[in-house]
């Protein structure tokens, strides 16, 4: 469907060109959306920064999310978490290990400069699919509380079901496909390469707050 992050940045880049001009501020989910904010903040003439948050695993399954913790705390539970044995123990003892290892991305990926404020702006969050929709809800609702002036999630793929779960927590909601058929973001790109931190770091470079 996509022949890379990088085709898919700028075919997303079409549908948000309503805000060329004012300044967006596009934060990307780490690490594979990153490169692909890059060019969708250049593309509208905005600002590149990171929103940082990491999926709550499911016991026993780490690849399955049953929620997900953003850099403040705040954290979403899945309704079906519960299901698939993840009591309020196991809950927060992830969210104690998520929080730690989001505490060192930050420190690692901006470490001279605080997170760009997105209060007033009109910020876009972009990742390269959403699966369960998780990990969105959670920097889209941790967001929410900061005073964004709009709020859009802006993604390539995802299945309609993780769709309809994010669509609430956001005033715009961009996806170019929603196949029936998903299974995992990876299998709608030709190309999916793993981001190592130090693409992360280039594409955030001379990326900060405007004077």
């Amino acid at each position: 469907m996509f022949k890379d992050r990088a085709e898919a940045a700028r075919l997303l880049a079409h549908p948000l060109t309503a805000h060329r001009g004012m300044n967006p501020l596009v934060l990307a989910v780490p690490r594979g959306a990153v490169p692909m904010g890059r060019v969708i903040a250049d593309a509208l003439g905005g600002e590149l920064d990171v929103v940082l948050v990491r999926k709550l695993p499911a016991p026993g399954n780490p690849e399955f999310a049953i929620g997900a913790v953003d850099e403040t705390g705040w954290a979403f539970v899945a309704e079906y978490a519960a299901q698939v044995g993840a009591t309020p123990e196991y809950i927060e003892r992830e969210k104690t290990r998520q929080l730690a290892l989001l505490r060192e991305r930050r420190a690692r990926y901006t470490p001279v400069r605080p997170p760009i404020d997105p209060q007033g702006r009109v910020v876009i969050v972009v990742d390269d699919g959403l699966a369960t929709g998780a990990t969105m809800i959670a920097a889209l609702a941790g967001l929410r509380r900061r005073g964004p002036a709009r709020l859009v999630c802006a993604v390539p793929v995802a299945p309609p079901e993780a769709v309809a779960r994010v669509r609430p927590y956001c005033d715009e909601l961009v996806c170019l496909e929603q196949p029936w058929n998903f299974y995992a973001v990876g299998q709608f790109y030709e190309h999916f390469p793993q981001v190592d931190d130090q693409e992360v770091i280039e594409a955030l470079g001379g990326t900060g707050p405007r004077p």
